[in-house]
């Protein structure tokens, strides 16, 4: 079994060193859900800017949207001429996506400053990424309702975690170049 491990040690240390700053860090997020609402930012800090800046994208393309509080769930909805077009929720937020992404590139710890650089140019461009991804969503469901399942199930998770996929693939080859 020593031996097995030895040549594998690489390996295993890549899956404990996943798992355990994975759990860490989802830890750490479920610590933060469980205090960071307020009416201020209402369902969660992250969640709320999140929903803000979506809206703002959308009034820059020229889209009348407004951001309000849903009074049943812990959602944001964003609404149009009346209608609720959709509710950003705390899984909108991608915060669980940035802590798969720090918790990979972690696993392959390559320097202090170069691992930091690299988790915080990942992360904002996750966050970019999703609020885009939520603006052109809501303008999916504005021009085009009948595929509102389609770009919301399948089309705009893939590009999130394709996203995330290929910076993880940038930091392997990064990670195997030094």
């Amino acid at each position: 079994m020593l031996e097995l491990l030895n040549k594998y040690k690489s390996v295993v240390r890549f899956i404990l060193t996943f798992l355990g700053s994975y759990l860490v860090l989802f830890m750490l997020y479920q610590m933060y859900l469980k205090y960071a609402s307020s009416e201020q930012y209402y369902p969660d800090i992250a969640t709320h800017l999140v929903a803000i800046q979506s809206e703002s994208v959308l009034h820059s393309m020229g889209y009348d949207v407004s951001v309000e509080p849903n009074k049943f769930q812990p959602a944001m909805n964003l609404i149009k001429s009346g209608e609720v077009l959709a509710r950003v929720v705390e899984g909108c937020n991608a915060i669980s996506v940035m802590l798969l992404f720090v918790a990979f590139v972690l696993s392959f710890f390559d320097g202090k400053k170069k691992t930091l650089l690299f988790i915080f140019g990942g992360l904002a461009l996750i966050y970019t990424m999703n609020i885009l991804r939520i603006a052109l969503l809501t303008m999916g469901i504005i021009e085009y309702p009948e595929y509102t399942d389609l770009l919301h199930g399948t089309i705009f998770p893939a590009v999130i975690y394709g996203t995330v996929f290929l910076l993880w693939l940038g930091w392997i080859n990064a990670y195997k170049k030094s």
